[in-house]
């Protein structure tokens, strides 16, 4: 596999024909999650609590340079919905001429298989991915290189801790407009997910 180095991550941006991409899958509860929050001394907030684990899941792909989310809601996380996701990430982005998306993933077992079946096998099913996107891998347990975990961080923080839902829509429809406003170039994920 090919595992990322912080140098290759540089490689990669000197590469003006190469978009930098990550991707990675996320869950959020529709359970309350509680953190910090400013409150008047000696009060006890409270914030009631959906009484189930009902969760909601998407793939996202974030491009650094230009701040733009893309995302998509599997009904779970396999190869085949990573290779689905894939799919149409290069149906709503197309790539300019001259230019191909190397895209990062993690070590998940789904990931590694479809790495194997695109990159390794090279599977002519999947030509239409491996003719567009050079796939490099992670080094095992290292989210933190992976900028798609701050989108993730900035949507619970802002959107989700602290709230209730009363429904897994309700979540949703609040994760998705979190989602909308990051969708065209943007400099707030620009910033976020840039690497110094």
């Amino acid at each position: 596999m090919h595992e990322l180095p912080l140098k290759k991550i540089d490689e990669v941006k000197a590469d003006s024909t190469a978009i930098l991409t990550f991707q990675d899958e996320v869950h959020f509860q529709i359970q309350t999650t509680i953190t910090r929050g400013w409150y008047e001394k000696g009060s006890a907030p409270k914030v009631k609590s959906f009484p189930a684990r009902f969760k909601s899941p998407y793939s996202g792909f974030v491009i650094p340079e230009t701040g733009e989310l893309f995302t998509t809601k599997p009904e779970k996380f396999n190869y085949e919905t990573t290779i689905a996701s894939i799919r149409e990430f290069l149906a709503a982005k197309p790539l300019p001429e001259g230019k191909h998306y190397v895209l990062v993933m993690d070590n998940a077992p789904w990931h590694k298989k479809a790495y194997r079946l695109i990159a390794v096998e090279k599977r002519p099913e999947y030509a239409d991915i491996s003719d567009k996107i050079t796939i490099l891998m992670l080094p095992p347990y290292s989210p933190d290189l992976n900028p798609i975990e701050q989108v993730w961080r900035k949507t619970r923080r802002e959107y989700t801790h602290n709230r209730f839902f009363a429904t897994l829509m309700e979540l949703m429809e609040t994760v998705e407009k979190a989602f909308e406003a990051w969708k065209k170039p943007n400099d707030q994920l620009r910033t976020l997910c840039s690497f110094k």
